[in-house]
């Protein structure tokens, strides 16, 4: 982290969790720093570029931690406009790749709030990803947890798409579905008006070529008790397809209905060409906490394999 930061906040203890994956534009890499400001530097020496500036003075800007990453767009009209954008805090950065300051026509000054209205913080370990000219977001709000014991009024995590010129919000999916909408019903007793979390505590993987990005989702709160949630609880323990332009669902896949042991679908969906009885399979791979790992057609979300649903009691 840069020692003039240090300096500045002598109180400020620095995270050992450094767990950032670097990304290589150019001859550049660039990744968050164990403060969770990005640095660029030189892969071929380990020599610091740049490292981007806090955004103010205050203590508050001081304390942050390290995300999983960054990303990159550039404008494949002129080629001029670049950015890299990050998630520090509770907020989602556009910087300039050159310089690492915040692009002033982005957001308020640089950055989003990533706040919604209706919670109190939000707060996410991983990176966003850019599809098309859309930066999707995940993350938690308000920290309730799917473990938590306060079950009634957490806000959900809603997975929000921002146009990723002006940082203007596009859409968000709604994780626990609202009246009206594909879902719903799965929430019986009207518990979609109380329930909340799902959101995706980590990392989101994309098909640029389809437009898809595929979202894993947690437990519902308080994941240890459902009597006061009957039903299947979409889109909890779910992999989710989304129409990143629109924030449409494409498909979907619940692993467990109402879940009462935190089965999470964790970590990113793994994208790759597999070959089963001869036939080239576009698939998208998603391991769950159940110990299975989940295969589909990444564009149709037909199981690759037959996928037996047990009930248990």
């Amino acid at each position: 982290t840069d020692p003039a930061f240090t300096v500045a906040f002598p109180n400020r203890t620095v995270s050992g969790n450094l767990r950032s994956t670097p990304i290589l534009i150019g001859d550049v890499l660039f990744a968050p720093n164990a403060l969770g400001l990005v640095e660029a530097f030189s892969p071929g020496t380990g020599e610091t570029i740049w490292r981007q500036p806090p955004f103010d003075a205050s203590p508050e800007e001081a304390f942050g931690r390290s995300s999983r990453g960054v990303d990159y767009w550039a404008d494949e009209a002129d080629g001029t406009d670049r950015r890299l954008l990050s998630v520090r805090g509770a907020y989602l950065y556009a910087l300039d790749p050159a310089t690492g300051h915040p692009l002033p026509g982005f957001g308020d000054g640089g950055r989003v709030n990533l706040i919604p209205a209706s919670a109190r913080s939000y707060s996410w370990s991983s990176g966003p990803i850019v599809v098309g000219d859309v930066v999707v977001i995940g993350g938690v709000v308000d920290g309730a947890g799917d473990s938590g014991m306060k079950w009634r009024g957490s806000a959900p995590e809603n997975v929000r798409g921002y146009d990723v010129r002006s940082g203007r919000l596009l859409w968000a999916f709604h994780v626990v579905p609202e009246e009206g909408e594909l879902g719903v019903d799965t929430w019986e007793n009207d518990s979609w008006k109380y329930s909340g979390d799902l959101g995706s505590w980590c990392c989101l993987s994309a098909d640029e070529n389809l437009g898809l990005v595929y979202v894993p989702f947690t437990a519902p709160t308080a994941a240890y008790y459902g009597g006061h949630r009957p039903g299947a609880n979409l889109f909890s323990n779910s992999l989710v397809a989304i129409d990143a332009a629109t924030g449409a669902r494409v498909w979907h896949f619940q692993m467990v209905h109402h879940d009462l042991w935190e089965y999470d679908t964790v970590g990113p969906a793994t994208l790759g060409d597999i070959t089963v009885d001869g036939r080239t399979i576009r698939a998208v791979m998603q391991p769950s906490k159940t110990g299975f790992l989940y295969v589909f057609d990444r564009e149709t979300g037909e199981p690759v394999w037959p996928i037996e649903e047990r009930p248990v009691p």
